[in-house]
């Protein structure tokens, strides 16, 4: 079992950044794949970004490309997502989710376990 635990949501400006955090439970964090997806009022589920195991590859939503880098610290447990440029269409709950197969995937189906997610709004 993972426990994945989102922090660093909040209330931002358009135009602002914001650093949301992951932080996995359990002692094989560096074998994981780490994905973050979202979800907006009425929307579906997002892929944004997604990192391998070793942090090397990376994949990014297109609506999020060149706005928000993931990057990983394995002796942390710890995943983060670096959002700038912020638009009021980013509101959404921002979910971390583990691959224990170590890919970084772009479906939630490549997902075994998720966290609760992080509430980020953006205002105009």
């Amino acid at each position: 079992q993972v426990q994945l635990v989102e922090s660093g949501g909040g209330l931002v400006q358009a135009g602002g950044s914001l650093s949301l955090s992951c932080t996995a439970s359990g002692r094989t964090f560096g074998s994981y794949g780490m994905g973050w997806f979202r979800q907006g009022p009425g929307k579906e589920r997002e892929f944004v970004a997604a990192i391998g195991s070793s942090g090397v590859r990376r994949s990014y939503g297109s609506t999020v490309k060149g706005r928000f880098t993931i990057s990983r610290d394995n002796a942390k447990n710890t995943v983060y997502l670096q959002m700038i440029s912020l638009k009021p269409e980013d509101t959404a709950v921002y979910y971390c989710a583990a691959d224990l197969d170590g890919r970084p995937g772009v479906s939630s189906a490549d997902y075994d376990y998720w966290g609760q997610g992080t509430q980020v709004t953006v205002s105009s």
